[in-house]
């Protein structure tokens, strides 16, 4: 029968093994993530979660950042690109969120974002018009540089056309103007230029106000033949579904 010293003696070599046995599965699958052109079972350890997508939750407002109502809420609204922050999704922002299937990992949502947003809307009572947002595709963003810079390159082109814009067609009509802290979902109708294609499509958005801040989210399912491109790639990549979602998150201020 072995003694309480004998136990304790072999433990250590036991524990020891066992941690050389775990360093060599974390070594073989870094190996392995290499061998797939930079992915693989690392890529599940060590990528962050992708940001929620918008609908999910109600618009998003700059934490500790307060801006006083006006006195009329009637004028122009223009967007506001110093407030919030991008860790956190609370910054003005448009991107796209599009499904794809990754070598050595299977099936990842690749989501892209650029927190270069320029414009603006006006509200008369309850009425909303002349929305104009317009996005800057040459600072878009994943996780992933070698996506980015194909889709810069290939899929949407910035070289040749830098920006996307979304103009409404027709007047938003709330019907009574919503209390402060309400959350309200409306269909925006306008024309989406994209990749030097424009086309009339009606855009899910929800609004809420708090103090002298409108924030605004809406999402969009666009087919990208619809526009003349592919979706966004990289060499890792196996396939890209031909269509993605558009997402904005814009915080508005009185002018």
């Amino acid at each position: 029968m072995a003694t309480p010293s004998s136990t304790s003696g072999s433990s250590v070599p036991q524990r020891s093994h066992v941690r050389r046995n775990l360093l060599i599965l974390i070594a073989a699958a870094i190996v392995a993530g290499g061998a797939a052109g930079g992915y693989g079972l690392w890529y599940l350890f060590l990528r962050p979660g992708g940001p929620a997508a918008v609908g999910s939750e109600a618009p998003v407002f700059p934490v500790g950042v307060s801006v006083v109502a006006p006195a009329s809420l009637d004028g122009t609204w223009t967007v506001n690109d110093s407030l919030g922050s991008m860790a956190d999704s609370s910054a003005s922002w448009t991107g796209y969120r599009v499904k794809e299937q990754l070598g050595g990992v299977g099936a990842n949502t690749a989501v892209g974002r650029t927190p270069k947003v320029t414009g603006s809307m006006t509200l008369t009572g309850p009425v909303v018009d002349n929305v104009l947002i317009t996005a800057d595709l040459t600072a878009l963003v994943s996780d992933d540089p070698n996506r980015d810079n194909q889709l810069r390159r290939q899929a949407i082109a910035t070289d040749q056309f830098p920006t996307a814009s979304f103009k409404t067609i027709a007047p938003i009509d709330l019907g009574t103007l919503p209390a402060e802290g309400t959350t309200v979902t409306v269909s925006a109708k306008g024309a989406l230029s994209l990749h030097g294609v424009t086309k009339t499509v009606d855009v899910a958005l929800q609004a809420v106000r708090r103090g002298g801040i409108i924030a605004v989210t809406g999402s969009l399912p666009v087919t990208f033949a619809d526009y003349g491109f592919q979706g966004p790639t990289s060499f890792a990549v196996l396939s890209v579904e031909d269509h993605g979602i558009m997402e904005l998150h814009v915080l508005f201020t009185h002018s």
